[in-house]
């Protein structure tokens, strides 16, 4: 895949950004700062300003050329021109979920009242929203998708397979931005079965449309080997 800078330099210079926020705040901090939240959005761990400051950026760090190169690497790697644009925007919503995560623990380590548990259950309902517009338009790989081992042999089961991943992934992003500002037991009781359903769905769905596909084929090396 070429370098589109268009896509690339947004994430580099949110990255850069989260490494500068960790050094500014790095003298400003105490040794130990909130670090893990539980459901109700308490504080339930503390680390010391390394885990707290540098672990995410770190991370974000390490995943970007992960994400950069994977498809240089993938068997299927000519398809990724077929949606460069839907992957690039994938990245950078991945990206700024981190930032955006990153900021909160950022402002909770330095005393602001934030409401955790709300803004990472917002923030995770709007990267399944933007992630279930791009499933569409995303092509047969070995990374990216729903990779099932029916939408993998057949080009039916994966481009219908996606259609409906599409809306199940935002119905997943709604059930998980509700559960964050509602926090009530039945509300998370309700994400977690459209969560696991939506899930099911998908894999069901995917064998069935297999199945129906006269055109679907075995994937490379399960076929048994004629003996000699």
């Amino acid at each position: 895949m070429k370098t589109n800078w268009r896509l690339e330099a947004p994430q580099l210079i949110i990255i850069a950004g989260m490494f500068a926020a960790a050094a500014w705040a790095w003298s400003q901090l105490p040794d130990k700062i909130p670090t893990h939240w539980n459901i109700r959005g308490e504080v339930d761990g503390y680390g010391d300003r390394f885990t707290g400051l540098l672990l995410l950026p770190i991370t974000v760090a390490v995943l970007y050329p992960l994400f950069r190169f994977l498809p240089s690497i993938d068997p299927g790697k000519r398809n990724y021109e077929n949606f460069p644009t839907a992957y690039g925007v994938f990245r950078i919503a991945f990206t700024l979920f981190m930032a955006g995560l990153y900021a909160t623990t950022m402002a909770a380590a330095f005393g602001r009242h934030v409401d955790v548990t709300m803004i990472v259950c917002l923030m995770a309902g709007a990267l399944l929203a933007v992630t279930g517009n791009l499933m569409g338009k995303i092509r047969p790989n070995w990374f990216i998708g729903v990779r099932t081992p029916w939408t993998l042999s057949s080009q039916a089961s994966w481009n219908k397979t996606h259609r409906l991943a599409g809306w199940l992934f935002m119905l997943m992003g709604l059930a998980v931005a509700a559960a964050g500002v509602m926090q009530t037991g039945w509300m998370l009781a309700v994400m977690l079965t459209v969560l696991l359903g939506s899930l099911a769905c998908m894999v069901i769905y995917s064998y069935v449309i297999y199945r129906r596909d006269p055109h679907r084929q075995s994937p490379a090396g399960v076929t048994p080997a004629e003996e000699k």
